[in-house]
């Protein structure tokens, strides 16, 4: 488990990528990235054992998500969150705090296109997927660049980890989806090259570990 590793030689950034904990039970069956709720009694147990397991990893910065839900998760970790906007999970315009029965009644056409493209489809009202990639990666490289030869936490969403972790191993962004990001789930990337960007020389060496 990461709780033993020390960033090795020759790595230039280690980046965390740590989903928030389980968000309170207002949220289920819910369209919610930009709607702000903080974490379940659930949630922050799951964050308190995700602490117990980094205890011996020295963490030079927290990057958080501007969302409760990320920020308690920071909390819970013990750590003072560097708040960074672009780490926000997508924004779902006039679809949030709905139902995806209430989508698919009032958006049947942003519904059909959202299930069969999600990469593709631009929320009303919000952003499109292409937009999100855009301002995290942005947000990320400036990560990368402040933090030379240091250990990283990034504390956000799903959405976000996804995009991180695809642009790192080159994935297009049509099978983001097959990542699985647990609530509380750790990724971890090492940057050991110079070139700009994440992609630049890096290894992905966990995969979204839930303690």
């Amino acid at each position: 488990m990461i709780a033993s590793w020390d960033r090795p030689d020759g790595v230039r950034l280690r980046l965390l990528l740590i989903r928030h904990g389980e968000p309170e039970a207002s949220a289920r069956g819910l369209c919610y990235g930009k709607l702000d709720m903080g974490l379940s009694a659930k949630g922050h147990a799951q964050m308190a054992r995700l602490a117990e397991a980094l205890a011996s990893v020295t963490i030079d910065a927290f990057y958080a998500s501007p969302r409760r839900r990320a920020l308690e998760s920071v909390e819970n970790l013990r750590g003072k969150p560097i708040v960074e906007p672009r780490l926000a999970e997508i924004d779902f315009g006039e679809l949030e705090g709905l139902t995806y029965d209430e989508v698919a009644e009032r958006y049947p056409r942003i519904y059909e296109e959202w299930m069969r493209a999600p990469t593709k489809v631009h929320f009303p009202g919000g952003e499109s997927f292409k937009q999100m990639r855009r301002r995290v990666l942005q947000a990320v490289s400036e990560i990368r660049e402040a933090r030379k030869e240091q250990t990283v936490a990034i504390v956000s969403h799903g959405g976000v980890n996804r995009i991180v972790l695809a642009h790192a191993l080159g994935v297009e962004a049509s099978m983001i989806f097959r990542m699985e990001q647990s609530y509380a789930g750790v990724s971890v990337i090492d940057q050991i090259g110079e070139t700009d960007g994440i992609d630049g020389g890096c290894v992905v060496r966990v995969l979204n570990a839930v303690c």
